[in-house]
C-alpha cells in the first residue's frame, strides 16, 4: 500500500514538534545564559507530540511528574547521597509520588538518577526542570494549535 501525503504528515508532525520545543528551549536558554534542557525532556517530546490526548502527555503530568521527581531525587541526594540503594529508592519514591499525586509521566523517572550521578544542585529544580517542562508544554499547546491536534485535554 502506498503511503499517502496525509499519512506521512502524520508521521512528521510528532518529529517536527519535538525538534522545535528542544530548539527553543536551547535558543532561549542560550539566550537567558541558562540551562532548559536535560535528556530526559527528549523523551517528554515523544508524549507531548506523539500522544497528545495521554494521561502522560498532560501539563500537570509534565510539570509536575518532572518537579516532583527531581525534588525526590535532590531529597535523596542530600539526605543519603549516591550508592545503589539510595538511587534505587529514589526512582521508586518518585514513582509512588506521582501515582499519589496524579502527575505520572514516565520520563520523569529518570530525574532522580540524573540528579544523583550528576550531583545536581537544589537550583537544578528551576532551571532546568521547572522552565524547561514549562516551555515544552506552551510549545506544545501552540504546537498543536497550528496543526489542529486538541492538547491539552485537561490542564491541571
Amino acid at each position: 500500500m502506498k503511503p499517502t501525503l496525509q499519512s506521512v504528515f502524520k508521521i512528521l508532525i510528532p518529529g517536527v514538534g519535538g525538534f522545535l520545543a528542544i530548539l527553543i528551549c536551547s535558543l532561549f536558554g542560550d539566550a537567558a545564559k541558562i540551562s532548559l534542557l536535560m535528556a530526559p525532556f527528549g523523551a517528554s517530546c515523544v508524549i507531548a507530540f506523539a500522544l497528545p490526548q495521554s494521561p502522560l502527555a498532560q501539563p500537570r503530568s509534565l510539570v509536575g511528574g518532572h518537579v516532583l521527581s527531581t525534588l525526590i531525587g535532590l531529597s535523596a541526594l542530600t539526605a543519603f547521597g549516591t550508592h545503589a540503594w539510595s538511587m534505587a529508592l529514589a526512582v521508586g519514591a518518585a514513582i509512588t509520588l506521582m501515582q499519589l499525586t496524579r502527575t505520572l509521566h514516565p520520563p520523569a523517572g529518570a530525574d532522580p538518577l540524573l540528579v544523583m550521578l550528576t550531583g545536581a544542585k537544589w537550583s537544578f529544580l528551576f532551571t532546568p526542570v521547572l522552565l524547561g517542562a514549562l516551555v515544552l508544554v506552551l510549545v506544545a499547546l501552540c504546537y498543536h494549535r497550528v496543526t489542529k491536534v486538541a492538547y491539552p485535554n485537561k490542564w491541571w
